[in-house]
């Protein structure tokens, strides 16, 4: 389960009038973010920053979230860190405005009545599309021996490959010879 703390970003009147800008930054203390089978570990929180802009009839956000978070690896198990720097983007229409034709429904939100943006989606999201979608320890990990699970990194095992298992799916191929 992860544990995250609130970003919200009170969008100042200003910010109302065409082509202005702000800048907001600070962290956000997340715990463990959940990517497919994988949990990333937060020690620390991330730090973000946010640029919103008006465009007319929305505010465009941008920036960047920078953290570090630990892994398992996805070959031997094996503790991986990872720096993670995602970019934020996102897209709120104002009031009654229209997104543009080219978006598609989950590209942009409506900005909330009370003008409070949750930025921990932004966050999140950007954190996500940072993250490796196999993480090693290094490119050349050669993972866990499938017969007694000893991990190959710390040199071969004490397995006999003709003591593989029958049941195992490549039991078919042990005896495939390459001339």
């Amino acid at each position: 389960m992860a544990a995250w703390g609130n970003v919200v970003i009170q969008v100042p009147s200003e910010l109302f009038a065409l082509a202005e800008s702000s800048h907001f930054e600070g962290e956000w203390p997340v715990d463990v973010i959940e990517a497919g089978p994988d949990s990333y570990r937060f020690d620390k929180p991330v730090a973000w920053s946010i640029d919103l802009t008006n465009t007319g009839d929305a505010l465009l956000a941008t920036g960047s979230v920078r953290g570090v978070a630990t892994t398992s690896c996805a070959r031997c198990l094996d503790p991986v860190v990872i720096e993670l720097d995602g970019e934020i983007e996102g897209y709120f229409v104002i009031g009654d405005g229209e997104a543009p034709a080219d978006m598609d429904d989950d590209e942009f939100d409506h900005l909330p009545e009370d003008g409070k943006i949750d930025a921990v989606p932004l966050i999140e999201a950007a954190l996500l599309m940072d993250m490796p979608l196999l993480p090693l320890c290094s490119e050349d990990c050669a993972g866990l021996c499938s017969t007694c699970g000893a991990n190959l990194n710390e040199g071969p095992c004490e397995c006999d490959a003709d003591d593989m298992d029958p049941l195992h799916p490549f039991a078919a191929l042990k005896g495939l010879t390459f001339e």
